[in-house]
């Protein structure tokens, strides 16, 4: 079958497994790899699949150990505190007060790449406290839908860039100013916008009665212990970088959650990371099916014909084309729109830098999350605030959305104003002092091996909550999906040496 056919034969059942039965993203990804192999004219091989869903492997053991970091914040009252000391230091002044909160929107989002996190966890937090000041269900609404997008953009984790860039070998690294300079303008504008006129100064009696608890009395600063060993292990592994072995960010969103056991409230831990499973299962199966997909695409040239195709568009056509196919078909899957779509389009910017390229794509595309037929930000941020219509939460984010279009294609379009600015080169090296070669220390060589233990361990620990999720799990599909993503786990451990 010709590589156009097999690409829309592809797309074509992801489409209609996703929207007609209702079946999980993942799965309809997988489902459509295999229907493009067969149609390729191969078999179904078992090693292109495996080597398709273990494209995404690192970023699924990063959000899989963010989930459950956010998890451990929750429950051990972190979060609760720390929005009620936010909240209650701001809670005279408007605009701090609003940038606080859209902050806190963010920041689960920022940690998990997935905007849904955001919402039923600081989401909840802060719709009472929006509507109690002022705010209407739906800009209440339209504020913690797009607060969560912005988040997802966000550093550290953008799952979106990290799709596109295992497509096209770029390394997640060098997006923070960038995601930066997209997220924090709009951010800002956005929760001005939706609140200045609306918010009103009310009491600090008024403020308390609405804010939850907060733990800090009880346990001082002990409570904020995974919040500043996370951000010094992000920090020391750059400053570090000559005396301490990298210990990748899963390991380090496992450090931060083990420490919350000692410094809030109790909780049981394995519980909480079985409650983390069920809720990112559906996005961990996701990045299985969308390295299926990409796989098979490129063994059946779907992809390069997708290349070339978008390569042929007129230059007038590229950033309206752009503009509408990335989030309208992110309203299936941004992350699918990412993996199918996003990836061409850098290629097809190849003269831009590649950085700022993905970083403004992702932004595009995250605004899929506002799109029928599966609107998944804006369906459970009005589900937060009590709106039964998701689509009047849409219509109200129209105007900051279409601002945000507008950065992300400003980023596209000045990239060669904007680089100098957001990318820092690579250090030239005279050609007289060629650079010595690579050594490490002893104490690194040491540290090394014992984080590779601690990995695997890490990764024996994850495969072994997917077990335990399954015995409990009794919908199909669901079970379906986490067998997916429990193979990548067990083949992991048993074929890595």
């Amino acid at each position: 079958m010709p590589e156009p056919l097999v690409f829309l034969l592809m797309v074509l059942v992801f489409s209609v497994l996703a929207t007609a039965f209702k079946t999980p993203i993942g799965l309809a990804l997988a489902a459509a790899a295999a229907a493009g192999m067969l149609a390729g004219g191969n078999d179904i091989a078992l090693r292109h699949l495996v080597e398709g869903g273990f494209g995404f492997f690192e970023v699924i053991l990063i959000i899989f150990t963010a989930i459950i970091y956010m998890r451990v914040l929750q429950e051990a009252g972190i979060l609760d505190s720390v929005t009620a000391l936010l909240l209650r230091a701001f809670h005279g002044r408007k605009t701090l007060l609003l940038l606080a909160a859209m902050a806190l929107v963010m920041f689960p989002s920022m940690l998990t790449g997935s905007c849904v996190t955001s919402v039923l966890s600081a989401g909840v937090l802060v719709a009472p406290v929006l509507q109690k000041l002022g705010m209407s269900r739906l800009k209440a609404g339209a504020f913690i839908s797009l607060g969560s997008i912005l988040g997802m953009i966000a550093p550290p984790v953008n799952v979106m860039v990290m799709i596109m860039g295992a497509g096209v070998d770029i390394p997640y690294v060098g997006f923070t100013l960038p995601l930066l300079a997209l997220t924090v303008p709009p951010a800002v504008v956005i929760a001005l916008w939706l609140g200045r006129r609306e918010v009103r100064v009310i009491s600090r009696e008024e403020m308390e009665a609405i804010l939850p608890p907060s733990f800090f009395p009880r346990y001082g600063f002990k409570l904020f212990i995974p919040l500043v060993l996370l951000v010094a292990l992000f920090l020391g592994q750059s400053a570090l970088a000559e005396v301490m072995p990298d210990p990748g960010i899963p390991f380090i969103f496992m450090a931060g959650s083990l420490a919350g056991l000692v410094s809030g409230r109790r909780f049981n831990f394995f519980k909480a990371a079985q409650e983390a499973i069920r809720d990112v299962m559906p996005l961990l199966a996701i990045l299985v099916g969308v390295g299926m997909f990409i796989q098979v695409m490129t063994l059946t040239g779907a992809r390069g014909w997708m290349v070339v195709a978008i390569l042929s568009l007129p230059a007038a056509l590229l950033y309206p084309g752009l503009s509408v196919s990335l989030p309208a078909f992110g309203g299936i899957s941004s992350y699918g729109s990412a993996s199918i779509l996003g990836i061409p389009f850098i290629l097809a910017m190849v003269e831009k830098n590649a950085i700022l390229t993905a970083s403004a794509l992702s932004v595009i595309v995250g605004l899929g999350n506002l799109m029928p037929p599966s609107a998944i930000s804006a369906r459970f941020s009005a589900r937060v605030v009590g709106e039964e219509r998701y689509f009047r939460v849409v219509r109200t984010a129209l105007g900051p959305v279409l601002l945000i279009l507008a950065m992300g294609l400003a980023f596209l379009v000045f990239a060669p104003r904007l680089e100098p600015l957001l990318i820092s080169g690579a250090p030239v090296v005279p050609s007289s002092q060629p650079p010595a070669a690579p050594h490490s220390s002893p104490f690194q060589d040491v540290g090394a091996g014992a984080i590779f233990v601690l990995h695997q361990a890490l990764v024996l620990f994850l495969a072994a909550s997917l077990v335990r999720f399954l015995l409990w799990e009794k919908r199909f599909l669901t079970q379906l999906s986490a067998s997916l993503v429990l193979v990548l786990f067990l083949l992991r451990l048993f074929l890595l040496k």
